[in-house]
């Protein structure tokens, strides 16, 4: 079923969406763009500890997602598997699952949006920030949809790492507030 699904995908690509997706996939690897992002927060003294969240739900995403669950599972590039499934970008030299590309972005998105729900010490409720965190979103499903277009995830693969990243980002904001509160304790104003 993820197969065909798959090669239905396939039968959308044309001449305008191809570059588009390309581009789209290729901004997560390596999660440079959301480390990047995270460390630019980090730098500016009002979201200092938005990037702290940020920092450490793509941190454990990454160490849980590529350091561990792929090379369990070990499951094999659909297009390795799937005869008329064909490649919009290069071979990947990882496994499949979970996607690590949705995983960092859905880490981010969802850091974001727990520092939006749940409120971050010296970051407003401002539109501005609802903006950015639905932009945010929408990026992480746009570049989730991506892996499925070029080829190189499976559904369940992407599924997979919008959760994870759900999870992390969660964690991320939990143990950021934890570890703020911890170092104030011991280094008082």
């Amino acid at each position: 079923m993820e197969g065909e699904l798959l090669l239905y995908i396939q039968e959308l690509r044309n001449e305008v969406l191809d570059p588009i997706m390309v581009f789209i996939t290729h901004t997560g690897d390596y999660g440079v763009l959301c480390i990047a992002a995270a460390f630019l927060l980090i730098l500016l003294r009002k979201t200092r500890n938005l990037g702290h969240i940020i920092a450490f739900s793509i941190g454990i995403e990454f160490i849980i997602n590529n350091g561990i669950i792929k090379n369990l599972v070990a499951r094999i590039r659909p297009y390795e598997v799937i005869d008329d499934l064909t490649i919009l970008i290069g071979k990947q030299p990882d496994y499949s699952f979970p996607s690590g590309h949705t995983g960092v972005t859905f880490a981010f998105a969802a850091a974001m949006l727990f520092a939006l729900l749940f409120g971050i010490e010296g970051l407003p409720k401002s539109k501005r920030f609802v903006t950015a965190t639905l932009l945010v979103m929408f990026y992480a499903l746009l570049l989730g949809f991506s892996r499925l277009y070029v080829g190189v995830h499976y559904p369940t693969d992407v599924l997979s790492g919008m959760v994870l990243g759900f999870i992390t980002g969660a964690l991320g904001y939990f143990i950021e507030k934890r570890v703020r509160r911890a170092w104030e304790k011991k280094h008082p104003v």
